[in-house]
């Protein structure tokens, strides 16, 4: 059952809770790979172990030898979010799993979800980079950085936090931060049911 709330008569946003059953699919492209996956990647119940062990493989840095397999709770994230945020594919991933060297090479925190294969920057409109971001901490579900000078924004599987990695410290961007409480409320509480 699909659940619907304005939210300051801005946008709709619609909770696409997975059914037993259902189906999903994803369409995603590497930036820096190449690499593309396009199909179904969970039956509705749990992760397709084929499509698993192919995603690990596009979602792998170039430098990986040997992808780790990648975290399937990062990918129903990034599979809500882009659902929510009506994005089409395909999705443009620009890091995945990364090794240690890439990791230190593009300056990723010590402790990144990226080596542990549970992080995913997903590239967005910088029109929708706020709404992106809004939607994805509205969930509740890991961390979510927003970049809206590099345009992409970070999902990952890890602890509920959130950051403006364009201005370190900062926090989310101010119009997203205004609505982030009813967001997260609403998700939350369908309907405003208590």
């Amino acid at each position: 059952m699909k659940r619907r709330l304005m939210l300051a008569g801005v946008f709709t946003l619609a909770s696409p809770r997975l059914r037993a059953g259902s189906p999903r699919r994803l369409s995603l492209r590497h930036y820096h790979t190449g690499a593309r996956f396009e199909g179904p990647w969970h039956d509705g119940t749990a992760p397709d172990p084929v499509a698993m062990a192919e995603l690990s493989g596009v979602l792998a840095d170039s430098a990986a030898i040997r992808p780790r397999p990648f975290d399937a709770a990062a990918l129903g994230i990034l599979a809500d979010v882009a659902e929510a945020a009506g994005l089409s594919g395909p999705l443009v991933v620009r890091s995945g799993y990364r090794t240690p060297a890439i990791n230190a090479a593009v300056h990723g925190a010590g402790d990144s979800q990226h080596l542990r294969a549970g992080a995913i920057d997903l590239e967005v409109a910088s029109a929708r980079i706020r709404l992106v971001g809004g939607l994805a901490l509205g969930m509740g579900r890991g961390g979510v950085g927003v970049y809206p000078r590099r345009g992409f924004v970070h999902l990952d599987s890890g602890p509920v936090r959130h950051w403006n990695g364009d201005a370190p410290g900062a926090g989310m961007p101010a119009p997203v931060e205004d609505r982030i409480g009813r967001i997260a409320a609403a998700w939350r509480n369908p309907g405003g049911r208590r």
